[in-house]
C-alpha cells in the first residue's frame, strides 16, 4: 500500500505550528468594533433560540392538555350527564388558555412569523379541542373570530405589579393586555383534525345505540368537506394534504348512516357497532389498494 493511498490527507493548516495559531487567537482585539458587533449578534441569536425553545415547550404542553380535553369530551356519548362533562372540559380549556397566555407574553413585541413553527402544532390542537366542545354544545362550527376573542388576556393584579412599563409607554397598567391570533391556516388544519374526532364520536354513538347523532354528523361533515373543496389545491399544502383524511372520515360516517338506514331495524342495537367496524375496515382496505 502506497503512502498516498494509505496515509492521512493533510489539512490545509497542518503546516502551521499549533503555537502560532494559539498566538493569533490570543492576539485578537476583543474590543474592536467587528468583534463587538459579532458578540452582539451572538447574544441576540442565543436569546432568540432560548425563546424559541420555551415556545416549543409551551406548544407541547398546549397539545397535551388539548388532547386530554378531547378524550374527556368523547365520554359525553356514554355519560349520564353531559353537562358535567362540558363544565369539566371548560375548566381544562381554561388551563390551556393560560398556557396560550404565556405564549402571547413571550411574543409581545416580536414578529409572530419568526416563531410560528414553534407554536403552530399546539394552536392546531387547541382549535380542534375548542371546536369539538363548541359542536357538542351548539351543533355548529366555531368561527375563527370567536376563537381569537377567547385569546385576549387582561393582566391580573399580581402581573400588573410585576410588569414594569417604561415611562414613555402610553399604556397604563390597567389597560395592559396580551392577545394571540390563530392564523387562518392553523384554524383550517384544526378543523380538518376535528373531522376525525367527529368520526370517532359517530362510532361511539352507534355503539351506545344512538341512531340520531350519526345523521347529524354526516350532514355536518358534508358541509365541512364542501367548504374544503372550494379551497382545493389553491390553499396551503398542509390543508390540501388533510383533505384526503377528511374524505375518509366522511365516508366512514356516511357508511354508518347507510347501515343504520338500511339494516338498522333488523340488527340489534348492541351489534350495530360491530357491523359498522367491519365495514370500516373494508373501506380502509379498499382505500389502501386504490
Amino acid at each position: 500500500m502506497s503512502g498516498k493511498e494509505g496515509g492521512f490527507r493533510k489539512r490545509k493548516h497542518d503546516h502551521f505550528p499549533h503555537g502560532h495559531r494559539r498566538e493569533d487567537k490570543d492576539s485578537i482585539n476583543s474590543s474592536s468594533a467587528v468583534i463587538m458587533a459579532f458578540k452582539s449578534f451572538q447574544l441576540e441569536l442565543d436569546t432568540r433560540h432560548d425563546k424559541y425553545e420555551r415556545l416549543v415547550k409551551l406548544s407541547r404542553d398546549i397539545t397535551i392538555e388539548s388532547k386530554r380535553t378531547i378524550f374527556l369530551l368523547h365520554r359525553i356519548t356514554s355519560a349520564p350527564s353531559g353537562e358535567e362533562i362540558l363544565i369539566e372540559s371548560e375548566a381544562k380549556l381554561d388551563v390551556v388558555r393560560q398556557k396560550i397566555k404565556q405564549v402571547a407574553q413571550e411574543l409581545m413585541g416580536e414578529d409572530m412569523n419568526q416563531f410560528h413553527r414553534a407554536i403552530s402544532p399546539g394552536l392546531q390542537e387547541y382549535v380542534e379541542a375548542v371546536s369539538f366542545q363548541y359542536f357538542i354544545k351548539t351543533r355548529t362550527l366555531i368561527s375563527l373570530e370567536e376563537i381569537n376573542k377567547q385569546l385576549i388576556f387582561a393582566a391580573e393584579d399580581k402581573e400588573e405589579e410585576e410588569t414594569k412599563l417604561p415611562a414613555s409607554d402610553c399604556l397604563s397598567k390597567q389597560s395592559l393586555t396580551w392577545s394571540l391570533k390563530v392564523t387562518p391556516v392553523d384554524y383550517l388544519l384544526g378543523v380538518a383534525d376535528l373531522t376525525g374526532e367527529l368520526m370517532r364520536m359517530c362510532i361511539n354513538s352507534v355503539g351506545n345505540g344512538d341512531i340520531d347523532t350519526p345523521f347529524e354528523l354526516s350532514q355536518f361533515l358534508r358541509q365541512i368537506y364542501d367548504g374544503f373543496s372550494y379551497i382545493g389545491n389553491t390553499g396551503p399544502y398542509e390543508v390540501s394534504k388533510k383533505l384526503y383524511t377528511l374524505k375518509q372520515s366522511l365516508a366512514k360516517v356516511e357508511n354508518a348512516c347507510y347501515t343504520l338506514k338500511v339494516r338498522g331495524s333488523e340488527i340489534p342495537k348492541h351489534m350495530l357497532a360491530d357491523v359498522f367496524s367491519t365495514k370500516t375496515e373494508i373501506i380502509e382496505q379498499e382505500d389502501g389498494l386504490s
